[in-house]
């Protein structure tokens, strides 16, 4: 019955959607675009299977993913708005509105969550906010001209291949930062945050993962540059903003080239974070606790995450103005008309806490898609994903005492690799319309060899307008 009522909401926001924004400018094909509107909607649910577990929520470490049979869904809306003010910029505006529901309140997984349309905000009921408001502009400087499609966020114009692109206002970082074909797009790929951008990639957001901020990029032929500064939370993983844009801040760099191996085009990517704010460090928080037993989690009266744990250390007694940096690489790679894969690693220095991302300090994943022309279903896709993610020992002897972080922490840890593997397929049941069927397994769920594996079922609808 429940179901039945979230999808008939699902369907209702839809349809009004549908109405509203499913129309773009009619234009000549070498004209720019001066305005264009699209939508989307987006229904998934997950459940995930009984698993073994030696403990849960040990001594009051609140964020095991719990051992029992759980359902999770999240239904998404949005409305993507575009306008072209004056001759090479674009505005946009994108209203979206999302109810969900997590595995465990979202607790459990480090690296490894199985929906990336989840947010740390979410709740049962419909929530309606802005996700973007910015401006791009373009200053075209030379080189070959190419023609740049319509698309959500994108108005059809022609650009030159060497180009100075500068955006600013509210966005998600990873809307400029590590765009890839293969695997980034939640609502028509892989399901799993693994394969959303590089795990241990702590870019600066809210907790519904957006900010606000401004980037560059130079394109110079096969070469792009690109380097942004962004807000980060006033406190690690809430919804509130730290406006001190010179004091606290997310800094990346991101240098790319395209290629073309054995004939077929592709690209790798070198990208570098630094995130300036206010956060906790593990180490510190262990001594802490080693120094004085009374600054445990349980005696906390900062912002913490819940632990009732009276020996356990906490972030709470340690926090202050810290730099936490990574550094990862990416390669995309057509292999053949209709299948690429995708490649991704990165370390970040695994000293600080989960500020705004995952639970993961190192991250590897490797995404495959196949398109589906080959057996004469061109809109379906087929993907084959496989991740592990690492945290480092600091971090692992701080959940070894009891402490816990924004996502993971059961009280006691045998730290090991977490690793995932994805399989989907997207069934296109109509021109704008999909059916997605999702198996995700976890080895060695939030680190910890005493608990799972875990199997993950799940199925997505989604249309476009």
């Amino acid at each position: 019955m429940q179901l039945t009522i979230r999808l008939r909401r699902w369907a209702v926001a839809s349809a009004l959607l549908a109405l509203g924004v499913s129309v773009a400018q009619a234009k000549d094909a070498e004209e720019d675009e001066r305005w264009n509107a699209y939508g989307q909607a987006t229904y998934i649910r997950n459940i995930h299977d009984a698993f073994p577990a030696a403990y849960t929520n040990l001594n009051g470490s609140p964020n095991s993913l719990l051992p029992e049979k759980e359902r999770s869904w999240s239904a998404t809306a949005t409305a993507f708005l575009g306008v072209r003010p004056w001759g090479g910029g674009e505005a946009f505006f994108v209203p979206e509105m999302i109810a969900q529901t997590g595995f465990s309140n979202l607790r459990g997984l480090g690296g490894s969550v199985q929906n990336g349309e989840l947010e740390k905000t979410g709740f049962s009921h419909p929530i309606f906010y802005r996700s973007r408001l910015f401006l791009r502009q373009t200053w075209n400087l030379g080189g070959e001209s190419s023609r740049v499609e319509s698309a959500p966020m994108q108005l059809a114009k022609s650009v030159q291949s060497r180009r100075f692109v500068l955006t600013a206002g509210n966005l998600a970082i990873i809307d400029i930062f590590d765009r890839n074909a293969y695997a980034g797009d939640i609502r028509q790929q892989f399901l799993s945050m693994n394969f959303a951008t590089y795990a241990a990639y702590d870019f600066g957001a809210d907790a519904r993962g957006y900010s606000w901020g401004i980037a560059g990029e130079y394109y110079y032929d096969e070469w792009a540059l690109r380097a942004g500064r962004f807000l980060v939370p006033r406190l690690p993983n809430v919804l509130a903003l730290n406006h001190q844009f010179f004091k606290y801040y997310a800094d990346q760099v991101e240098l790319e080239r395209q290629h073309r191996l054995f004939g077929r085009p592709g690209k790798l990517q070198v990208l570098g974070y630094r995130n300036v704010a206010y956060m906790g460090r593990w180490d510190d928080a262990s001594a802490a606790l080693r120094a004085d037993p009374g600054k445990n989690a349980a005696n906390c009266v900062d912002y913490n995450y819940g632990s009732s744990n009276g020996s356990a250390p906490d972030l709470c007694w340690v926090r202050g103005r810290h730099v936490k940096v990574g550094l990862g690489v990416s390669l995309e790679q057509s292999l053949t008309e209709d299948i690429g894969l995708n490649l991704r690693a990165m370390k970040s220095d695994g000293r600080s806490e989960v500020d705004a991302f995952e639970s993961a300090d190192r991250s590897v994943a490797l995404a495959l898609l196949v398109r589906g022309a080959r057996w004469a279903r061109a809109q379906d896709s087929v993907g084959v994903g496989f991740a592990q993610n690492w945290i480092s020992q600091e971090h692992a002897n701080y959940l070894g005492m009891g402490g816990v972080d924004a996502f993971i922490g059961d009280g006691r840890i045998r730290n090991r690799p977490e690793r995932a593997v994805e399989v989907f397929y997207n069934l296109a049941l109509a021109k704008f319309l999909w059916l997605t069927l999702d198996l995700q397994h976890v080895e060695n769920p939030a680190y910890n060899a005493d608990r799972g594996p875990v199997s993950i079922y799940g199925f997505r609808v989604h249309v476009e307008f």
